[in-house]
């Protein structure tokens, strides 16, 4: 393997580098800060300014967002003991399958939506034992969307 050349750097060079590239990079202006002591502002105050942005930003989006009309509502206890057949290693994907299958014979959608505690609690215990029913509670809005949540 050949040796890599290594540079030698002169510190009169490298200061006179530096003082080039100073000299190319324009100035930016640096915003004044207020100054303040911690003593004046109590708590409540500095959480309320830290937050007010945030709450101001979830109210504008709940404005926006239209409210869903509900069609169909139900409660179900989906028996997922029979998506234990097979390999063990398995049987937690088979019950996400079995889910599927089960609520679009019961309820038909256009588009199903599984919910993130749903499938938290499927998986809960691993891949290999997944629970072996599971009460669940499904939506159906107008465009046909079912979305299943734990009941």
């Amino acid at each position: 393997m050949a040796k890599k050349k290594s540079k030698e750097i002169n510190l009169d060079n490298l200061e006179e580098e530096l003082v080039d590239t100073e000299e190319e990079v324009p100035e930016e202006e640096i915003e004044e800060i207020e100054e303040f002591s911690l003593d004046e502002i109590s708590e409540e105050e500095e959480i309320s300014e830290i937050f007010e942005e945030e709450i101001e930003a979830v109210e504008e989006v709940e404005e926006l967002a239209p409210e869903e009309e509900i069609i169909d509502e139900r409660i179900y206890i989906i028996p997922l003991a029979k998506a234990r057949k097979g390999p063990r290693n398995k049987w937690a994907k088979k019950s996400i399958r079995y889910l599927r299958e089960f609520m679009t014979r019961h309820f038909k959608p256009e588009s199903l939506v599984i919910s993130q505690e749903v499938n938290e609690r499927i998986w809960e215990r691993g891949i290999q034992k997944p629970p072996r029913k599971l009460k669940v509670r499904v939506t159906k809005n107008i465009d046909g969307l079912c979305v299943v949540y734990l009941a």
